[in-house]
């Protein structure tokens, strides 16, 4: 039996903020793997394409050498991807009360599926609680400035993909 502690980090990363960096960096001192499972989430309408995700993901967790990560993306139920990965845990990150909320449910309904895999969540850092990918793709949208919230090679295919939507709606 192995006795290595494998940790799954879900989330659709479209795009990958300093937030969701945060709690790579803080998840993988919990564990001896951490899986960075990169949702297709076609439903989310996302700006970047799963491939695309994943190359930025493994691009941040460069930064931690001698640190055990995977990013992989996944299509199928959450429990599912997890016993994939032998993931014993499943890491969520939280930012506001609402979140809670939500991940409370999904606790519930993930403790059903398979109640040998537990949740922790780890609080969002105070800089970084509001982070959020949807608003920072609306302040690329506005012309805003993105480079408080993302990496600056995230910040420059951000704003990459904004123009080029510009450019094909005319």
């Amino acid at each position: 039996m192995s006795t290595e502690r494998v940790g799954l980090y879900p989330g659709t990363f479209d795009p990958i903020t300093l937030g969701h960096y945060d709690i790579i960096k803080r998840a993988a001192k919990l564990v001896d793997t951490l899986v960075i499972g990169v949702a297709m989430n076609p439903g989310k309408n996302p700006l970047f394409s799963v491939e695309e995700r994943v190359e930025m993901v493994k691009k941040m967790t460069l930064e931690f050498p001698g640190t055990n990560f995977e990013v992989r993306p996944f299509n199928n139920l959450l429990m599912h991807f997890a016993e994939e990965c032998n993931a014993s845990i499943i890491v969520r990150g939280l930012r506001a009360v609402s979140d809670f909320e939500y991940e409370f449910q999904m606790v519930g309904m993930n403790r059903r599926l398979n109640s040998e895999i537990e949740t922790v969540f780890l609080m969002a850092s105070d800089q970084h609680q509001f982070i959020a990918s949807s608003l920072v793709k609306e302040i690329a949208f506005l012309d805003g400035d993105i480079t408080k919230f993302v990496s600056p090679e995230t910040a420059k295919s951000i704003v990459e993909r904004v123009a080029k939507i510009r450019t094909e709606k005319g």
